[in-house]
């Protein structure tokens, strides 16, 4: 049974296994030699307990080992597969054509952004690129296409008010809009990488 180092046993077992308690007991074991030696004489206790603490306090404390989250890159493979599968779900509903149209342009720029190589580079070193991205094809274009699909069919029985179609056109205008915001703060990260390039050689050029 593991027993957790939160415990007042845990903490104990832990600090037993410690590389403060080994060395500290290594000090006072020399301690002790000295001991036998002659040399700490009547004064040995506190020979030994001085020296296991000098030990304790040189001893590095223990590395606790960092968790492994997984690397950007495969977090986008995540989002690229759900990106498959919204393509075939949006394929399976029937659309009004201009809807449809800029939902495939808005997926077309999602792909781009998504596609392998240098541009999944570069989102992946914007966590907050990758979020918007996530969240709009995890979540906002299949809430858009759902909703619009249902709340036509409660049209047709009760027509009246704002039409499905111009809604969900609107929440696409949205998400384009976005889409076009991610685009443009990850073409600023490269403008700004290419700055900084050119400044470091004219500064090595002056230099």
């Amino acid at each position: 049974m593991v027993t957790s180092r939160r415990t007042p046993v845990g903490r104990v077992l832990a600090y037993l296994e410690s590389t403060k308690n080994l060395a500290g007991g290594a000090c006072g074991l020399v301690g002790l030699g000295l001991t036998w030696a002659g040399v700490a004489g009547a004064y040995w206790p506190v020979v030994v307990a001085g020296l296991y603490g000098a030990g304790a306090l040189i001893a590095p404390p223990a590395r606790i080992v960092t968790p492994c989250f997984p690397d950007p890159a495969r977090r986008l493979g995540g989002v690229r597969e759900d990106l498959d599968r919204l393509r075939e779900y949006v394929g399976e509903v029937e659309l009004p054509p201009a809807a449809e149209g800029k939902l495939g342009e808005l997926l077309d720029v999602y792909a781009a952004l998504l596609e392998p190589g240098w541009p999944a580079e570069v989102l992946a070193g914007e966590p907050e690129a990758v979020h918007a991205l996530s969240r709009a094809i995890r979540l906002d274009v299949p809430e858009a296409v759902d909703a619009y699909n249902r709340a036509r069919w409660w049209t047709r029985l009760n027509p009246g008010g704002e039409s499905p179609e111009r809604h969900l056109e609107r929440q696409l205008s949205v998400l384009s809009e976005e889409a076009e915001r991610v685009t443009a703060d990850l073409r600023e990260t490269e403008a700004r990488r290419q700055q900084t390039h050119t400044t470091y050689l004219e500064g090595r050029r002056e230099s």
